[in-house]
């Protein structure tokens, strides 16, 4: 028997709830239905969904915060598209901070969620086997930096603590598994949980110019993160693995 995806709908709005959820079935999809945060968390106890649907403006814990919550914890990697009633590019941004695949805004027509909701699957699963961020805690050292993979952030040479925003440690830690290699923007949006949207093409691009800053690099000549014209990006620096952090 074929694998039918399951999605969760997490949205306080009932009539939105039932119409995607009974559009999703008649598509060939699975789909569970939660009113708010509680829901999802019990029901995840005890489930496995391949993508949450999580509305952004809802009663108690909101969808930014949950979406947070579920990069935290052992759904790190399910997939996370998100609802919003406004179409605010700083929403937009926040929501990749927390680590979010994708983003609409309401109203949306529910063929245009569908078709997000298997976009963002089918890119997921793209992936080539090599390229996977590792989850071990380690502390990893390039040029003048170490960068502790339990606490996410980064130490210097007199070990001052720079942090790093979700979306800054999420790049680096790419950027770190697979130094001296070319990687392309679709890779790097895959790898740090994407989407399709031109927006997000840019964001790409504002996250290396800040993880830039953070690393000290010259923007004009960056020694740590290169731009490879036509191509993408390459970290310039081998890394050492010096072990686990203290």
């Amino acid at each position: 028997m074929d694998h039918m995806d399951h999605i969760l709908i997490v949205d306080d709005d009932r009539e939105i709830r039932e119409l995607v959820g009974n559009y999703l079935r008649k598509n060939g999809l699975r789909a569970s239905l939660m009113a708010d945060g509680r829901q999802m968390r019990s029901f995840l106890e005890t489930n496995r969904v391949d993508l949450i649907v999580l509305d952004i403006m809802m009663p108690g814990d909101d969808g930014l915060v949950l979406c947070r919550e579920l990069r935290a914890g052992k759904h790190k990697a399910t997939p996370v598209l998100m609802l919003t009633a406004r179409n605010d590019e700083t929403d937009r941004i926040i929501g990749l901070e927390m680590g979010a695949d994708d983003y609409l805004v309401k109203p949306f027509a529910a063929r245009e969620l569908l078709a997000r909701i298997n976009a963002v699957l089918r890119r997921t699963r793209m992936l080539p086997p090599n390229l996977v961020v590792s989850e071990a805690g380690r502390l990893l050292a390039f040029g003048d930096w170490r960068l502790d993979t339990t606490a996410r952030h980064l130490l210097d040479r007199e070990d001052t603590i720079v942090a790093l925003s979700g979306a800054e440690y999420r790049l680096l830690r790419v950027f770190v598994d697979h130094p001296q290699r070319v990687l392309s923007r679709d890779q790097l949006l895959n790898l740090t949980q994407g989407r399709d949207a031109d927006l997000f093409d840019r964001s790409i691009d504002l996250l290396v110019s800040r993880l830039r800053q953070r690393l000290g690099d010259d923007a004009r000549d960056p020694a740590y993160v290169k731009t490879v014209r036509s191509e993408g990006y390459v970290f310039s620096f081998a890394v050492q693995i010096l072990g686990e952090p203290a």
